[in-house]
């Protein structure tokens, strides 16, 4: 099974979200951001994971050194050039 990971970004956690081939959700977690847990969390899944889509946000450097390091393949996403998915609904929809 080949799975493929997102991680969004923030200054003191990330969500970590692990999807398979069918876009199943098999793991979805917010860890603080401490590599060491980041790592730790994904290690299970490590034979898995085809590759690694983190936001670069101001504070990337660090966690995509980190997982580089432990030998993943890592994708930047610039989330200034991706457009929005027309369809998203918002809390006051009806």
């Amino acid at each position: 099974m080949k799975l493929y990971g997102g991680i969004d970004l923030h200054s003191n956690n990330s969500v970590v979200a692990l999807l398979d081939e069918e876009d199943h959700v098999v793991y979805r977690k917010r860890l603080a951001n401490d590599p060491a847990l980041v790592l730790e969390s994904l290690a299970p899944y490590r034979e898995a994971i085809t590759g690694l889509v983190v936001e670069s946000t101001y504070n990337w450097y660090w966690l995509v050194d980190a997982l580089m390091d432990a030998g993943y393949r890592v994708h930047l996403a610039n989330t200034a050039a991706i457009v929005q998915y027309s369809g998203l609904k918002y809390s006051d929809d009806d």
